[in-house]
Formats: structure tokens, C-alpha cells, sequence
């Protein structure tokens, strides 16, 4: 097993989807990595942590080897995390969502460095950001240091987020799209 393969495994189970190849190049043609800030996603992310009472909301998008937060309260002066050990990265494994109520009880986390160490980390629930084509790129999703339940209306509450999110990254590619002539 290479370097990468061993950081982009949870106990050993592989967190690169099949679609890898196609996932990375829609990621790519929206052009969203590394850009600056931007208040839609910030604002969604503020709204979710009081909605949902929760210390963090993250917009994350999954490149080849980290996760990468287009909006992140809670977690400020924190850009990326690396893709073995963000649980985003289970998250665009899945059509549906990734709730972890408590990830400390959870056998595939226990080693995990942001549930077994200082970070703490108990609560997760991840939405996919899923392009209209079926490729999840990243989640939006909730952090706590406490374990919670996460009932079916906040589930529903959101896959509603995450739906806006996406909303608001294809309104971005096509803005963007639009101001860049084709040669």
C-alpha cells in the first residue's frame, strides 16, 4: 500500500469512491478550491450551527488528498484537514447521510486523531454535495464535541442545507462561467 492508499483509508477500508476520476474533475471545473470566502456559504454555515445548536457547520469539498472548508464557523483559522482523517471524506462515500451520534463508540473511529485526540470530536452529520450529475463533492455538514441525537426533521432540515449549498456553487460556476469568454 502506497503513502497516499494508507491516507486515504479508515481501518483499512478505502475512502476513494469508484468514481474518483470523474468526482476530482467536476470538483476542478467548478473552480471553487482555494478561493477566498464568500457570504452565502459563510451565512448558510452561521445559520446551521444556531439551527441546530451545534459549535460547527462546514461547506467541505473532498480534493484528491484533504478536505477543503469553503465556509467554516466554529473551526476559524482551520482551511483543510487531511482526507484520512476527515470524516467528509466517509461522508461523499454515501448518497444519503453520514450521522455519527457518537463517534467515540464507533469501532472505524477509534483511531481516528480527531475523535481520540484533543480535538474531541463526538457528534457528525454530513450531507453530500452532490452535482446534478450524481457526483458528491464534498458535504455540508455539523460538528459537535458532545454526542447528540439527530432526529428524522434534522435530518430533513440538512439535506435542505446541503441542497442550498449546491444552489449556490452552481449560481458561482455559472456567474463565473459567464464572465470568462470562451476562446
Amino acid at each position: 500500500m502506497t503513502e497516499r492508499e494508507i491516507h486515504n483509508t479508515f481501518i483499512g477500508v478505502s475512502i476513494i469512491p469508484d468514481n474518483e476520476e470523474d468526482r476530482l474533475q467536476k470538483l476542478k471545473e467548478y473552480d471553487i478550491l482555494d478561493t477566498p470566502e464568500e457570504g452565502a456559504f459563510n451565512h448558510i454555515a452561521a445559520m446551521a450551527t444556531h439551527m441546530f445548536n451545534v459549535p460547527i457547520a462546514l461547506v467541505s469539498l473532498v480534493d484528491a488528498d484533504r478536505v477543503w472548508f469553503k465556509a467554516n464557523v466554529g473551526m476559524e483559522g482551520v482551511a483543510s484537514a487531511r482526507r484520512g482523517e476527515s470524516l467528509c471524506s466517509l461522508a461523499v462515500l454515501n448518497e444519503g447521510l453520514t450521522i455519527f451520534p457518537n463517534a467515540a463508540t464507533e469501532p472505524c473511529l477509534l483511531a481516528n486523531p480527531l475523535v481520540s485526540g484533543n480535538f474531541g470530536l463526538r457528534f457528525y452529520a454530513g450531507a453530500p454535495l452532490t452535482t446534478a450529475d450524481g457526483l458528491n463533492i464534498g458535504t455540508f455538514c455539523l460538528v459537535d464535541k458532545q454526542p447528540r441525537e439527530f432526529v428524522e426533521s434534522d435530518q430533513r432540515m440538512l439535506k435542505h442545507l446541503a441542497s442550498m449549498v449546491m444552489e449556490e456553487i452552481e449560481k458561482r460556476y455559472l456567474r463565473r462561467k459567464a464572465e470568462v469568454p470562451e476562446v
